[in-house]
């Protein structure tokens, strides 16, 4: 995922109202930038931390400028979490996600199980059962070289596992793809003290059927790209 123009750099002067964050660039410009991420942004959001800005001169926009990537752990983090759906489809169509090649057919945002909608579906009519395939962002890091999610309870998360399982039952395929947006962890593991219900869900729903996947990212400041595989730390000993 490539930016429109190269991120600016700054420093975080506070996030607020979940949304917002005022940020002094490094030319001494103080700007308001939208923050796309609801969630709770641990260890991400600390006054004075480093972060990259994205800008778009769009008179039709209240704020010019985005909060993209954060300066934490040991490299930048993306906190955008409207880009993993866009870096997992690019990452599919270019082939570089081996477990999800050979479907020549990729479909964003589509129905399943009456008004709710899965992120990704890749179908071949002629070959194979269509593959289901939910994406999340994933950027909250407690223990070196460990990526958890999530970082907020989320029962939306929870109703997701549960629409892949019965696609599974249905006879299709359901992935569950962690979209890591950092290049430092070595591993990936549930917040089970954060959210209770989150990780035994995910758990269950792999011994369903249901293949979950964990890939990190390489980021700059001109791009975003899906990188390498992660293994689960307690991933079920059948998966």
């Amino acid at each position: 995922m490539q930016f429109v123009s190269p991120l600016v750099r700054g420093r975080l002067v506070q996030r607020y109202k979940r949304f917002f964050a005022d940020v002094e660039l490094d030319s001494g410009d103080l700007v308001t930038a939208h923050v796309p991420n609801p969630g709770a942004m641990l260890g991400l959001k600390q006054v004075d931390q480093p972060v990259w800005l994205s800008k778009v001169d769009d008179p039709k926009r209240k704020l010019a400028h985005t909060l993209e990537m954060v300066e934490a752990g040991a490299g930048m983090v993306g906190v955008n979490t409207m880009h993993p759906n866009r870096i997992a489809a690019e990452a599919i169509a270019a082939g570089h996600i081996p477990e999800l090649t050979g479907y020549p057919l990729l479909r964003r945002e589509v129905k399943c199980d009456g008004d709710s909608r899965i992120d990704i579906l890749l179908e071949d009519a002629d070959r194979r059962p269509p593959a289901w395939i939910e994406v999340k962002n994933c950027h909250f890091m407690r223990e070196a070289a460990v990526a958890e999610f999530p970082d907020c309870v989320t029962t939306r998360g929870v109703k997701h596992l549960k629409a892949l399982e019965r696609r599974v039952e249905a006879g299709e395929r359901a992935v569950m793809l962690f979209v890591i947006q950092r290049g430092d962890a070595e591993s990936f593991d549930t917040a089970d003290d954060i959210d209770k219900a989150y990780g035994p869900a995910l758990r269950d729903a792999a011994a369903r059927g249901v293949e979950v996947l964990c890939y990190d990212c390489h980021l700059s400041p001109e791009a975003i790209r899906l990188n390498r595989p992660i293994p689960w730390r307690r991933a079920p000993a059948a998966v």
